[in-house]
């Protein structure tokens, strides 16, 4: 900077006596100032670099903060999973139990209808012990008493089936093992191998679900 100050004052001392005696006097404030000019600009670079350098390296603060986070998002998502499949198990343990309830509601009078079979089996076999002949106007006694049984007969029938409970008599149908207990298998001419030729005891289903198989005879090959 000096030797600007000295060029400036060569090329002007011939024109200027008053401007080149200033600047041979003054040199040093424009030094100063251009001085202090740079430095301002120095800091404001170096201060700019430091906060690109902050900017570009997190703190560690930052860096814990960004791991902290990480680790909470991921106990929310097992604690979110956990409580889907808690709700998944609620709902499948609900179920299950409305399912048994509903059961227990069906199939409740289960023992009771089994006990009530057997009585439903004698007053069948009361009505079929009548013979037929017999029934007349000159036996009115046994007449009343037959016609007497067959309602008795007919009316526990409705009273099964308004409870579910419906007769299996498959003569002539497929063999089910589920509904039938085979008596015996004998070759019966004209019949289909595999079918129900005789019912020696009429079944029972509650609901759809067998309570009583029905006892039969099953046609096989000759």
């Amino acid at each position: 900077m000096a030797a600007v100050a000295q060029c400036v004052r060569v090329a002007l001392r011939p024109r200027y006596p008053l401007l080149s005696f200033s600047l041979r006097t003054s040199p040093r404030p424009l030094c100063v100032a251009t001085q202090q000019k740079n430095t301002g600009q120095n800091l404001d670079e170096d201060r700019s670099q430091s906060q690109n350098e902050q900017k570009a390296e997190p703190s560690s603060a930052e860096k814990m903060l960004t791991e902290e986070k990480a680790k909470l998002e991921e106990q929310l998502k097992e604690v979110t999973d956990k409580y889907k499949r808690a709700l998944a198990d609620a709902e499948n343990v609900r179920q299950r139990s409305q399912k048994l309830v509903e059961e227990a509601k069906l199939y409740g009078i289960q023992s009771f209808c089994k006990d009530l079979l057997e009585v439903a089996d004698i007053l069948e076999k009361a009505t079929e012990s009548v013979p037929k002949e017999e029934i007349k106007d000159e036996n009115p006694h046994l007449k009343s008493l037959y016609e007497g049984l067959v309602m008795t007969e007919v009316q526990i029938q409705k009273v099964f089936k308004k409870h579910g409970l419906l007769r299996l008599n498959p003569v002539g149908a497929k063999f089910d093992p589920y509904e039938h207990e085979a008596l015996f298998h004998a070759p019966v001419e004209g019949k289909e191998p595999g079918t129900i030729a005789l019912v020696s005891k009429i079944g029972y289903k509650l609901h759809g679900r067998t309570l009583r198989p029905a006892l039969v005879g099953v046609v096989k090959d000759a």
